[in-house]
């Protein structure tokens, strides 16, 4: 089980990176939580370049990933995340706000796992992190990973 895998958020808002992380340790999740805060950090940190060169090896459990981000969109993330080959099958969760149709096929399209509308309500949304972060952190097995 990949119980101890890292959960990697990417979130521009502090505000929802905050309450994402307080609902993942809501439900109990002991697994390391990385937040980073823009497309171009989020790859850094899967491709162990920049700041994150000495990281150890491995993929994250699963990647939360906001869509409206600087520097680099969700979407090209998502897009880079499935032509790499180290990176293709780490699960990709879509965290976002948005509700238009476009992103939504769009994120599909580029192979999303799922695709979760942040409620405004703040007890739906910690529901629904705390959810997802079971699933994916505890419940799903990902195949062996070979940098």
């Amino acid at each position: 089980m990949n119980s101890l895998r890292t959960i990697l958020l990417a979130e521009d808002s502090l505000a929802d990176a905050e309450m994402a992380t307080d609902a993942l340790r809501e439900a109990k999740l002991i697994n390391p939580i990385v937040h980073v805060e823009d497309g171009v950090e989020t790859l850094d940190y899967l491709l162990r370049r920049g700041r994150f060169a000495d990281r150890e090896p491995g993929l994250p459990a699963v990647l939360l990933l906001d869509i409206k981000m600087p520097r680099l969109d969700g979407l090209e993330v998502l897009r880079t995340i499935r032509s790499e080959e180290l990176l293709k099958k780490l699960p990709v969760v879509i965290l976002s706000s948005s509700r238009e149709e476009t992103d939504l096929v769009r994120s599909w399209d580029l192979g999303v796992n799922a695709y979760v509308v942040k409620p405004m309500d703040v007890q739906q949304f910690f529901d629904a992190v705390k959810t997802l972060g079971t699933f994916w952190a505890l419940i799903n097995e990902l195949p062996e990973h070979k940098e």
